[in-house]
């Protein structure tokens, strides 16, 4: 991962004794002892599908670097994790020479990864959501420790709390028209992401054991 790291920043002209310290910044992040599903697994499977995606992706680049900073902030506890990433990466990404408008368009597409209920307009940042949603469309398996994991990450939330807000997240995904902006990921994953939401659902409300 760090090879691609300094790969990307070399396409800016950042130097790879510039582009370590930010990289080690961002991997101690990712691994954190409370990052039990937002780690460095998931930004692997995010680079996976963005890679499948890369035909549609106008400037990849600064994808890949959304990706790295999109969790780079994550507190369960707070509402500003996405804030906080952006602010991160203007932080990290400026003083070592990435341009200014190549920042701001990877802080939009950061802030987009709250998943509000309105769709992005630009191509680039709907294959970042995808890539970030695409673990709902997983096997049942992967899909099932995705899902303890991030009870892990909620573990200081009461069960019946969170079983009622989980519930309320999980209803928001099916509500949506689709999941998966993307042909591939809809084509692809869209039937089998409901499959797992409605299957955690029931979970959660003692249907099944």
């Amino acid at each position: 991962m760090q090879k691609g790291w300094v790969r990307t920043l070399e396409r800016y002209r950042v130097a790879p004794a510039d582009a370590y310290p930010a990289f080690d910044v961002l991997a101690a992040a990712y691994s954190g002892p409370e990052r039990f599903y937002h780690n460095l697994e998931h930004l692997t499977e995010m680079f996976r599908v963005i890679e499948r995606l890369s035909s549609t992706i106008e400037d990849p680049n600064a994808m890949q670097l959304a990706v790295w900073f999109h969790d780079a902030v994550y507190d369960s506890r707070a509402k500003d994790n996405e804030q906080r990433s952006g602010e991160l990466a203007v932080d990290l990404l400026g003083p070592i020479g990435v341009p200014a408008s190549t920042i701001e368009r990877v802080v939009r597409m950061i802030w987009a990864t709250a998943h509000a209920a309105e769709p992005p307009g630009d191509r680039d940042t709907r294959a970042l959501l995808d890539a970030d949603l695409a673990i709902l469309g997983a096997s049942e398996a992967r899909y099932a420790r995705y899902a303890a994991a991030i009870r892990n990450e909620y573990a200081w939330v009461p069960d019946a709390e969170y079983r009622a807000g989980r519930v309320s997240v999980l209803n928001g995904f099916l509500a949506r028209p689709r999941i998966y902006y993307s042909e591939i990921l809809f084509a692809e994953g869209e039937e089998r992401a409901r499959t797992n939401l409605r299957a955690e659902m029931d979970r959660l409300s003692g249907k099944t054991l």
